[in-house]
């Protein structure tokens, strides 16, 4: 088995701009693993607000035993690292690599039969205006995704669904509300039909939201990176947003689903931005999920090739040249 790391830059079509953070380029790690004439491949980001970077990724895999790397399976990915970025660029890129060896690739490997899903597509945090002219610039587009930090939420909210009143409306404040504001706006939520509310008070910070009755349903993204965690936070939320980077790799995201499908909680999967190949990974854990968010070759210039065939919000399996 040999592992090669390459790192790749994607540009954004547009400034991605969330409570935290504007984003104009991403820097990525290809993983690849060859074994007897065949290649697995995975891309991963890492979990940035916890300080990993491309760089640290490809130092935490380049220090790997190669004795271990030789003997790698999936058991093992899960006692060498700790969820992750490179974790999850080893766990993937082994389940392609697995899956090419499979008659019927990843759906057989799995038991997951892959079907085509619709994503929902993220508006970048703007004023009012600006975010109700992006939603009717994309009515093809039928699931929508707001980034709201604690400026007026509700304004901007109002002006998407006033532009957008056939579409399914989620809310991402990336953890930049008060517990004051959360409960200020619970009702407006509610008037405006939005589906889902993510991550709305900072990791960490979210004890109140012990057994509340909300009146929309509450997510928990970066209060809950890894199965490890499902039991911290399963009386405060209503759902879990399964992300490949945080996790530590399509094991763990599997592990999650079926501890939401057993624990009756809504799932999401989502994506820290990324090509087509840090999204195929995520399809097989998103196959039924109430939320899917795998968006993001949709904000690059240029994807991987080949990459998803995504036509209007609807992301079709990957091909096996691509992944799985």
């Amino acid at each position: 088995m040999k592992l090669t790391l390459t790192s790749q830059r994607w540009d954004m079509v547009a400034p991605f701009v969330t409570a935290g953070e504007t984003v104009n380029h991403i820097d990525v790690l290809h993983v690849m693993l060859e074994h007897e004439g065949l290649e697995g491949r995975a891309e991963t980001m890492g979990v940035d607000y916890f300080g990993e970077t491309v760089a640290s990724l490809q130092a935490e895999l380049a220090a790997l035993d190669p004795l271990a790397i030789e003997q790698l399976d999936r058991e093992a990915v899960h006692t060498l690292l700790p969820p992750g970025g490179s974790r999850n660029g080893l766990d993937c890129a082994l389940w392609d690599l697995q899956a090419k060896r499979t008659a019927g690739g990843i759906a057989a490997l799995t038991g997951i039969p892959m079907a085509p899903l619709q994503t929902l597509f993220t508006l970048s945090l703007d004023d009012p205006d600006a975010m109700a002219r992006r939603a009717h610039e994309v009515p093809d587009l039928k699931r929508l995704k707001l980034k709201l930090n604690a400026q007026a939420p509700l304004d901007c909210l109002q002006a998407v669904r006033e532009a957008r009143p056939d579409a399914q409306l989620v809310i991402d404040a990336n953890g930049s509300w008060t517990p004051e504001l959360m409960m200020a706006v619970g009702d407006g939520l509610a008037c405006f039909e939005v589906a889902l509310l993510e991550q709305p008070l900072p990791r960490g910070q979210d004890a109140l939201l012990e057994n509340l009755r909300y009146p929309v349903p509450l997510c928990a993204d970066e209060s809950c990176q890894s199965s490890a965690e499902l039991e911290a936070v399963a009386d405060r939320y209503d759902a879990i947003n399964i992300k490949l980077d945080k996790c530590g790799g399509l094991t763990d995201a599997l592990a999650i689903r079926e501890w939401c499908q057993r624990n009756k909680k809504l799932i999401m999967v989502g994506n820290m931005l990324g090509s087509s190949l840090a999204m195929a990974p995520a399809l097989v854990a998103a196959q039924g999920a109430d939320f899917v968010d795998l968006d993001g070759p949709m904000w690059q210039r240029t994807d991987i090739e080949p990459g998803l065939f995504i036509h209007r919000g609807e992301i079709s399996a990957p091909a096996s040249a691509l992944w799985g």
